[in-house]
């Protein structure tokens, strides 16, 4: 186990999915997003996610207890967070700073590319990535099907 101040890291494995899979689905309802998969959907995305190694998962905790995750892929030139989550109560408390933290210095090679997606109407999300020097790049805009 690796240690920043309080707050430990591993590599996730298989084994953590199921709580990966209720964090991710704490995550979508949080910041809104139109995802209507149940826990148990989202932990076969994430176990096939993980099983196929698109995707990579670094579990953070406190007192053996997973208080937050990070969710990335990597390419060749650029690693994508597709998800990074603090547990709602320790929110506000510098775990996702300092989560974010040992992903650049312990995890990540600083080479490449740092992507990472948020949904507007999540401001909190926004300015928290702007303060880590991430720019607005891209708006993608969409126009819902007519039901």
């Amino acid at each position: 186990m690796k240690n920043s101040a309080t707050l430990q890291w591993r590599q996730a494995a298989l084994d953590d999915c199921p709580v990966l899979a209720e964090l991710n689905h704490q995550l979508i309802r949080g910041e809104g997003h139109r995802n209507n998969q149940d826990v148990a959907q989202l932990e076969q995305r994430m176990r096939g996610w993980l099983h196929s190694s698109e995707y990579s998962a670094v579990v953070f905790e406190i007192d053996d207890k997973v208080v937050a995750y990070a969710l990335y892929r990597e390419t060749a030139g650029e690693i994508y967070l597709r998800q990074l989550f603090v547990i709602r109560t320790l929110r506000r408390a510098g775990i996702g700073r300092q989560a974010f933290a040992i992903l650049q210095k312990k995890i990540w090679t600083n080479t490449k590319r740092l992507t990472v997606e948020v949904l507007t109407q999540n401001e909190a999300a926004i300015a928290f990535w702007h303060a880590f020097g991430y720019q607005d790049y891209s708006l993608r805009l969409e126009i819902m099907p007519k039901a």
